[in-house]
């Protein structure tokens, strides 16, 4: 297809026909680009990814200084404390990233890996294989640790990527590219394989949502609005990441002693992350001892509290120092990604798992219990792609679940569920081998 064609293609479509042809002519270099590591033995993709580490380390001063361009102005912007948390890349998470792509280089190579194989009575071999999907876009929102994560696994796995990482990290993305170019074009590979539409501002985005035939997946990943934004405009086929309005539960029979170390972790290790607990259910019987303690260590940790009429009066009734809200009904659904936490007191454990069910996200949910039947009950209940037993919610994350990084956390229960790393960015074919047989 011509750019004039393709250009006609993207007017039909609503998008800036000019932009849909250069966001095509794009992909397609980066598929072509691509093709030459889906061949790859894994000795060269680990030798790219090993380079970038150290390109990573090496150019860690001038990427920092971008995102110190990027941060003052979204602090400027009003950029909210979640979102800066996330935005920041300053030298220690540069070197974590680095850390990252080293571990994504040490796991197994999925490509090749034979799912299931046998053989018919005819003698015909079949095999199911891992192969790469091929073009993954990416579509992403003031997280540049993103551009690094997604780089490394769809190297490993033998993908190209096409990037839109948003304006707010704009300068940390183009600091990024610049050095993992640099690495690839040091160690023979064509640079394309890695590319952004940054430049063409959110028509990019727009465009490589639409460019059906030219990416293969596109996998949205942000807050509740750019995702249902991306799964409700795209022609492209979309692996649904999630929101994460993320629930503990507190049992009757939870030990306090762990419940309030968990909440804490969960709630304010790090505010603007996905997996952040937003909801805290507290169970009747645990109520009138659990709240004002939990309570007392969650506004020493500056966190305001959105409750209940039941879990208010508990806590307001302690005298404990913390500021307290009436929560709405509009609490229940959101998603802070902010020191704000949202609290209920139920009757029963059926009740707790009838409102999270109700109210979730489907990313990550966790029980606090020392009875083994209601642990059951909820794990076997609760519909979501990750539910933590007395642990905190913050484990959800692919570099912890042992992946080196993740794609994103994927909420949809077709394809893929739950962190998403190396075999999660494959495909499968079958290959059938014979010795001249023909079907009767």
């Amino acid at each position: 297809m011509t750019q004039e064609d393709q250009t006609e293609v993207g007017v039909a479509q609503g998008v800036d026909g000019d932009v849909f042809a250069r966001v095509c002519a794009r992909c397609d270099a980066a598929s072509a680009a691509g093709a030459t590591v889906a061949r790859a033995h894994t000795a060269y993709k680990n030798e790219l990814l090993m380079a970038i580490a150290a390109a990573l380390v090496d150019g860690a001063p001038d990427i920092a200084r971008a995102n110190a361009v990027d941060m003052a102005a979204a602090t400027k912007d009003g950029m909210d404390a979640g979102k800066l948390d996330r935005l920041r890349f300053d030298a220690p998470r540069i070197a974590d990233a680095a850390q990252g792509v080293r571990h994504v280089a040490s796991l197994p190579d999925p490509i090749g890996e034979v799912v299931r194989g046998y053989t018919l009575e005819d003698g015909l071999r079949l095999n199911q294989v891992r192969v790469p999907m091929g073009l993954i876009g990416m579509i992403y929102e003031a997280r540049p640790n993103v551009t690094v994560d997604v780089t490394s696994l769809c190297l490993k796995s033998g993908n190209a990527v096409v990037l839109y990482g948003g304006h707010a990290a704009r300068h940390t993305n183009e600091a990024i590219l610049e050095v993992v170019h640099a690495a690839l074009r040091a160690h023979g590979a064509d640079p394309n394989m890695v590319s952004s539409v940054d430049a063409f501002g959110r028509p990019g985005a727009d465009s490589m949502m639409r460019a059906r035939g030219h990416v293969d997946v596109l996998v949205p990943r942000g807050g509740a609005g750019l995702i249902q934004s991306v799964v409700r405009h795209a022609t492209v086929p979309v692996i649904e990441t999630g929101a994460g309005n993320v629930h503990i539960y507190i049992d009757a029979s939870a030990d306090f002693d762990k419940a309030v170390p968990i909440v804490i972790n969960a709630k304010t290790q790090r505010v603007g992350v996905c997996n952040a607990a937003e909801k805290l259910i507290v169970h009747r019987d645990a109520a009138a001892g659990f709240l004002p303690i939990v309570a007392r260590a969650l506004g020493e940790a500056g966190v305001q509290l959105r409750s209940d009429d039941a879990a208010y009066g508990i806590i307001h009734d302690s005298g404990v120092p913390v500021e307290l809200r009436h929560a709405t009904e509009e609490d229940w659904d959101t998603e802070y990604l902010a020191l704000i936490m949202g609290v209920k007191v139920v009757d029963s454990l059926d009740d707790a798992i009838a409102h999270i069910n109700r109210h979730s996200t489907g990313h990550t949910e966790a029980i606090i219990a020392e009875d083994y039947s209601a642990v059951e009950r909820f794990t076997t209940r609760i519909d979501s792609a990750v539910v933590m037993v007395n642990a905190s919610t913050r484990f959800t994350d692919g570099g912890v679940f042992g992946f080196g990084a993740e794609l994103g956390i994927s909420t949809q229960k077709m394809y893929a569920r739950g962190p998403m790393g190396l075999r999660e960015m494959t495909t499968t074919k079958w290959i059938g081998y014979g010795m001249g047989q023909v079907r009767a």
